[in-house]
């Protein structure tokens, strides 16, 4: 197993930070540049399946599977935790990121905060020296609904 020095764990999480920061502005050209280039997205399927079910591959899937996001008006991925460990081989490294996903959205005048409690499994490159996503699986722990008084548009 390689080593995993401070600055490595500050650009990681540097890395999740940014990836939280570009889907809730819709800067998808920016979150494809997370991506190593064959990079997997592995999405799950809700309500129906919270487990990752639906992989994408390659930056263009990805950014295609996280397009869908325009259909919500406002979002707010809220980073609640990260561990970092080095993988087996040089410049490669694992990663265990806990967040809150809240999804706002009207229907018949009402304001509602879909909240996804989940968790990203994460492989991650070195390439060039910058630490990219190499697989991402999404893991759905529970989904709640909350009213909204108001939001942003």
């Amino acid at each position: 197993m390689t080593h995993l020095t401070a600055g490595d764990r500050t650009d990681l999480r540097d890395l999740v930070a940014r990836y939280a920061l570009h889907a809730d502005r819709r800067d998808f050209d920016a979150l494809a540049d997370l991506f190593a280039p064959a990079a997997a997205l592995v999405l799950p399927d809700p309500p129906a399946d919270l487990a990752p079910v639906r992989t994408h591959t390659g930056r263009d899937a990805i950014v295609r599977a996280l397009a869908t996001l325009r259909a919500v008006p406002v979002t707010s991925h809220e980073l609640a935790g990260e561990v970092f460990d080095a993988g087996d081989e040089p410049d490669t490294a694992s990663g265990h990121v806990t967040c809150v996903a809240h999804h706002i959205t009207e229907h018949d005048g009402r304001l509602t905060d879909l909240a996804w409690h989940l968790h990203y499994t994460d492989a991650y490159t070195r390439r060039d020296g910058a630490w990219r996503i190499a697989r991402r699986s999404l893991q759905i722990d529970w989904i709640e609904t909350r009213p909204v008084r108001k939001a942003r548009r």
